[in-house]
């Protein structure tokens, strides 16, 4: 996983409520464990629409999407956060997230940013025609206009995004210890250690 620790450009204002993780990537795109490509499947039924936000050229690449209330509900599908992954969307901004999405989105290094509806409203305006800039350090979302958002972010999540540490990042950085651990092991408990062939 990259580190994250700030994130500036257009973002594409979705704002739509209750967004479920089959919209962002339908159950015909689940058949596969790759991650690679998941992107051309994400938010499909929306971009059958004319004039979607996601094929509209402006937005294109955007690092961030700006969505509704109770954005990545319905089931737990890993596959979203892989979807946005390979759309290159680092941020999520909205006022809830499903508890599921955000845990799978962190795991997938997407920063999920909670804000007052108010502040997305106002997002949802710069982001018609300006960058928006995110710094996780600062736990800060700000526009050219001068607007400053604050956010609130777990401490270890925050650590973790920084750091790009994944769950196997976190534990290769205790390989000294597991190696002590199974050295103390092999000597007190010999039958345990596996007999190579």
């Amino acid at each position: 996983m990259e580190p994250l620790k700030t994130v500036e450009g257009r973002a594409y204002p979705l704002g739509v409520k209750n967004v479920d993780t089959d919209m962002i990537i339908p159950a015909k795109w689940l058949k596969t464990i790759s991650r690679v490509g998941m992107g051309k499947g994400a938010f499909e039924a929306m971009r059958e629409v004319s004039g979607n936000v996601f094929d509209d050229p402006e937005y294109q690449g955007s690092p961030v999407l700006i969505a509704g209330d109770n954005f990545g509900c319905g089931s737990s599908r890993e596959h979203a956060a892989w979807a946005l992954n390979d759309m290159g969307i680092k941020v999520v901004i909205a006022p809830s997230f499903s508890d599921i999405f955000s845990g799978n989105a962190f795991k997938n290094g997407i920063l999920t940013v909670v804000l007052p509806q108010e502040a997305v409203d106002r997002l949802m305006e710069v982001a018609k025609t300006d960058p928006i800039h995110v710094d996780l350090e600062t736990q800060t979302v700000t526009t050219p206009f001068q607007d400053r958002f604050r956010f609130e972010l777990d401490p270890f999540r925050k650590a973790c995004l920084l750091g790009g540490l994944d769950e196997i990042g976190l534990t290769l950085e205790r390989t000294g210890g597991i190696d002590r651990f199974e050295q103390r092991r092999d000597a007190e408990q010999p039958w345990i250690k596996p007999v190579l062939a």
